[in-house]
């Protein structure tokens, strides 16, 4: 056992930029030995006649270094042989560059070396050709195409990485330091996360370190200041480390090598920026990596660290039975291992390993009999274009195609591994309105990498969402608050519709049975179809919720069903007119609205739920005063052409509450009532009603009623509330 593995050359991570010395060329020979030495039955003629095609075509170019620019092409090809790729792969890191950069044509590429190595070829010349910065339509049709390319054979994106990675570590030759950024820029944003969505965690790794020195030069010069450090402050830290944990492993009977290894400056950097915090703060800056033989040893050592050291809550994950989509498996761990260090331990397999650092490339070895198949395994380009093929013109097309390195989308995964596009910012209801509108409809909860989440969380790029349903959920009115995408927001809507009309069918029932039992009789839905046309009404429940908003008062339909009773009527309702309701400014008076007249009854309007701060209007109902509506209310909408009904107010300057309702699924958990009754007295809220009902296994629903004084108060109260572990999700109406 030791302490580091010892990694190809090709794809070691960088250690700075300045490692990148020149070194010599691999000759003719040299790379068909190599090529030999992992695929005994590898083309030799093929690589012996693309690399002496490749030198004459490109004679006597020279790079920025000052090498010749066929040193260029050589080293690609060295990289695609340490990822011991097929023949036709090495070939086309040798001649990737001659179609665009020479006279070569791809028909010269199709004559010489074959249809196989021409579409490759082909395919990586026309991301050569693309800057992804440009508005052009010519360009997103380049892209579209690349991804066409890749999405049938992915060697194209293993050549093109391959010809950036070596860019990279000879970017310090170039001498316009506006193109170095510009290309740092291009890798830390675009093939670096290619790299990733792949599953080539040791490219990905190179590819960002030599952008990060690039582009932030001095906070990378700071972090290796402080690693180094470290380094000396724990001298033999890491191989002790080690040694703990192998003989933890060994105690239980398991065959196990371990490594270990710092994570990179930029990981670092980036968790610090994430954080808010410093490096001192920092506490698991190293991983450790126990590879077994077999998955069952995987489980078995898990078991034997976890006894031996204590384990971080919540930060276990189990990647071997559910592995990313791109293929990576393997167990992680956050422990307090030995010297009382916290450390990240990751569990795995030779075979897992291999795919956790080389991801598709491990897959796509010399061996695979059918290389057309692997590409197509990668649904996530397929999705693309499909999502290109609907674009409304080029340029929309090249936005929606930017995949996690552009900020307007995140891509995301079910369960299964089929892949999301979803705009920035989305979150998990527009998630689950993407995968089907039923799903949205009857969404209960969501998780987000194993992890349950509130509904209005942001999905980030990778991100592994599972959508919870129960048949007896529905979409909430709040969720409109939060959704981005158009599709979810008209399923809510639609669905926020037809629950008003049953409740309002429900209220007009109601309100016309107890207008029916004060005059002793009864009405019947029979009764109500045959007198709904004299209402202007199509049927009972038009006529129903015509009622419940008061544009029907439900004395007069019941007048209509018994018209007998029109004779011993008493007398009229009263009418703006008779009330001489005082405006505004004739009349103020206590309470939280003003504007009403003296000793009148109001209420708050249930539908719309107004509090401070909403633009209000007065509402005449028969039978129950005053009812206050917000101005955009549909009910206030509905009675444009019935102005008498309408009563001018508005809220008192100082002091003015009125009752929003939260409603909230909780663990039923000792205690947790009185810790969000708290939560709700320190901010100044005033419970005025509450209901408990059971919601499903160990959970409540909780609706509680709170006065507050404005937005402001009920937003920073909902806060403080979804932020206790007991509350699993909130919405608020008010």
């Amino acid at each position: 056992m030791c302490a580091y593995r010892a990694a190809d050359d090709v794809t070691a991570p960088a250690v700075a930029p300045a490692a990148t010395r020149r070194r010599p060329v691999l000759r003719q020979y040299e790379l068909v030995e190599k090529v030999k030495g992992y695929d005994p039955a590898a083309e030799e003629d093929l690589l012996n006649r693309a690399y002496v095609f490749a030198m004459q075509a490109h004679g006597h170019q020279l790079r920025a270094s000052g090498d010749p620019y066929f040193h260029h092409p050589v080293e690609v090809a060295g990289i695609l042989a340490g990822l011991k790729l097929d023949s036709a792969s090495i070939a086309t890191g040798l001649l990737h560059d001659t179609v665009e950069d020479t006279g070569a044509t791809i028909e010269d590429m199709e004559r010489l070396f074959g249809r196989e190595v021409a579409r490759l070829v082909d395919g990586v010349t026309k991301l050569n050709k693309l800057d992804l910065r440009s508005p052009h339509s010519a360009q997103a049709e380049n892209f579209r195409k690349l991804l066409l390319a890749m999405s049938e054979d992915i060697r194209v994106l293993l050549v093109k990485l391959a010809d950036r990675l070596h860019n990279m570590r000879t970017l310090h030759f170039i001498k316009k330091p506006e193109k170095r950024q510009r290309i740092a820029f291009e890798t830390m944003e675009i093939y670096a996360p290619l790299a990733e969505r792949i599953g080539m965690d040791q490219m990905k790794a190179e590819l960002e370190d030599l952008a990060f020195a690039e582009l932030f030069p001095d906070a990378r010069a700071s972090i290796m200041s402080r690693l180094e450090q470290l380094r000396r402050d724990d001298t033999g830290l890491i191989e002790r480390v080690i040694d703990g944990l192998r003989q933890v492993v060994a105690e239980s009977g398991l065959e196990a090598d371990a490594y270990g290894r710092e994570k990179t400056p930029l990981s670092i950097w980036r968790k610090m920026e994430r954080r808010n915090i410093d490096f001192e703060q920092l506490a698991d800056i190293m991983a450790f990596r126990i590879i077994v033989p077999d998955v069952a040893s995987c489980y078995a050592a898990l078991g034997a660290i976890h006894g031996a050291y204590v384990m971080l809550p919540g930060r276990f994950k189990d990647f071997i039975s559910t592995p990313k989509p791109n293929g990576y498996r393997s167990l992680h761990t956050t422990i307090i291992g030995p010297e009382h260090r916290r450390i990240e331990v990751q569990i795995r397999t030779e075979d897992m390993h291999e795919v956790a650092e080389l991801g598709v490339a491990a897959h796509w070895a010399y061996k695979q009999g059918d290389h057309g198949t692997e590409g197509k395994q990668y649904r996530w380009l397929r999705e693309l274009l499909d999502i290109l093929e609907h674009a409304a013109s080029p340029d929309e097309f090249l936005e929606h195609t930017k995949l996690e390195m552009f900020p307007d989308q995140v891509f995301c995964f079910t369960p299964k591994g089929d892949l999301i596009a979803l705009p920035r910012g989305a979150t998990p209801i527009d998630f689950a309105y993407a995968v089907h509108s039923e799903i949205g409809d009857h969404l209960q909860h969501a998780k987000i990498d194993g992890r349950i989440v509130p509904l209005r969380t942001r999905i980030n790029n990778g991100d592994q969402v599972e959508i919870v349903t129960n048949p007896r959920a529905h979409p909430n009115p709040a969720w409109l608050s939060y959704v981005v995408t158009g599709r979810a927001r008209a399923r809510i809507r639609r669905y926020l519709r037809t629950l008003k009309r049953a409740e309002y069918i429900q209220q007009g029932r109601e309100s016309l049975q107890r207008a029916a039992a004060a005059r002793k009789v009864t009405v019947t839905d029979k009764q109500l179809e045959k007198i709904a046309s004299q209402f202007q009404q199509g049927g009972v429940d038009d006529l129903l919720v015509s009622v419940a908003d008061g544009s029907t008062a439900a004395r007069h339909v019941v007048e209509a069903v018994h018209p007998k009773l029109k004779e011993t009527a008493g007398p009229p309702p009263l009418s703006q007119e008779k009330l001489k309701f005082p405006s505004l400014a004739d009349s103020e008076r206590s309470g939280p609205i003003r504007g009403l007249p003296a000793g009148l009854a109001f209420n708050f309007a249930g539908c719309c739920r107004p509090i401070p701060g909403d633009d209000v209007v007065g509402v005449v109902r028969t039978g129950r005063g005053i009812v206050i509506h917000r101005c955009d209310c549909h009910v206030v909408s509905r009675l444009e052409d019935q102005p008498e009904r309408l009563v001018d107010v508005a809220w008192v300057e100082n002091g003015a509450r009125a009752p929003a309702r939260f409603v909230l699924h909780v663990l039923d958990e000792p205690g947790v009532l009185g810790t969000l009754s708290t939560t709700i007295g320190n901010h100044g809220g005033n419970i005025v009603n509450l209901r408990l009902k059971p919601f499903r296994h160990e959970e409540v629903e909780m609706i509680i009623d709170v006065e507050v004084e404005g937005h402001d108060q009920l937003q920073a109260m909902g806060q403080a509330l979804l932020a206790n572990n007991a509350v699993r999700s909130l919405s608020q109406h008010g």
